[in-house]
């Protein structure tokens, strides 16, 4: 009998103990979902104050705020609702408790949502979840039906079609003109097709797990990285022409900076073969999500520099 006691109570710890750690697990799990998408809100509100400079239009800081807390939500959304290729591409979400993850997401888009609308952008909020919508779910309507999930590149044109509406359609909601909100557009919707795609590189397992085909699954490693060098180019050429004849601002520094990093990204980040370490990591995050940061920095710095 003293046996089966000292068995039991030896059991009763390791399942204390294997609980506790499965309660540590899921809130570290958790703990990640939450600020996964931070950074990306954080460079989206940037951009979008980058988007009222080249528009030279006075930025709005709670505006861009208001952008950013958008960004967050849909990220957020998308990681919490788990799908096949983020349970292979992004393993350190695994465990974690969604329904946290979908209230701090419904109260980051309330608040977003309540700004933009008293900027009278209140549209531009959902414009993120009806285009997101086309591509998971699609529509149906008798023998019409559309959805976007699934083509080769979809969603990269996805991410950059979106974004790009949301940077131009918030910075530019009061410009009077349309050619600059539309150069703007391109800028940012190219730019964000090809981070989008850069990042696909690392998820190449899981989308073809998934069956989604994205440009490095379908084309290949070479041509898609022609691909992008081509798009970079033609982007920042045309803003470029669009600054030459006065239709956007003349900001020297953020074009530059932009070209400089855009290809540097390109030809560093497009290589699939063998483990990612650390230090790439870092540097693609640096490079891509702290490019606008890096921006804005780097102009502060001229400006002070000039005065």
């Amino acid at each position: 009998m003293s046996y089966n006691i000292f068995s039991g109570s030896f059991g009763s710890i390791f399942k204390r103990s294997r609980t506790t750690d499965t309660k540590s697990e899921e809130k570290n799990a958790t703990v990640e979902l939450l600020k996964s998408s931070v950074l990306v809100a954080f460079s989206g509100a940037l951009r979008i104050h980058l988007a009222f400079l080249l528009l030279h239009i006075q930025s709005s800081i709670i505006t861009c705020v208001a952008g950013g807390l958008i960004i967050y939500t849909v990220y957020t959304l998308d990681r919490a609702l788990e799908s096949e290729e983020d349970s292979v591409n992004r393993m350190e979400l695994n465990g974690s408790n969604k329904k946290i993850g979908l209230v701090v997401s419904l109260l980051a888009f309330i608040t977003g949502a309540y700004i933009l609308a008293k900027e009278g952008m209140l549209v531009i909020a959902f414009v993120p979840f009806v285009i997101g919508y086309l591509y998971s779910k699609g529509i149906k309507i008798g023998k019409f039906a559309l959805k976007l999930k699934g083509g080769l590149g979809i969603k990269n044109i996805v991410v950059g079609l979106t974004w790009g509406i949301c940077i131009a359609g918030v910075a530019g909601s009061g410009c009077e003109n349309l050619i600059p909100v539309v150069m703007v557009f391109i800028f940012f919707g190219v730019k964000l097709f090809i981070n989008s795609t850069i990042y696909d590189f690392k998820d190449i397992k899981g989308d073809t797990l998934a069956g989604i085909r994205t440009l490095p699954v379908g084309l290949g490693v070479r041509k898609t990285r022609n691909l992008l060098t081509a798009m970079h180019l033609f982007s920042h050429l045309i803003v470029g022409i669009a600054i030459i004849h006065g239709a956007l601002a003349f900001e020297p520094l953020i074009i530059l900076y932009s070209f400089a990093c855009g290809l540097i990204c390109i030809q560093k980040f497009t290589n699939s073969e063998g483990e990612e370490f650390p230090s790439q990591k870092l540097g693609r995050t640096v490079l891509i999500d702290g490019e606008s940061t890096s921006i804005i920095g780097l102009r502060m710095v001229a400006g002070t520099l000039i005065a």
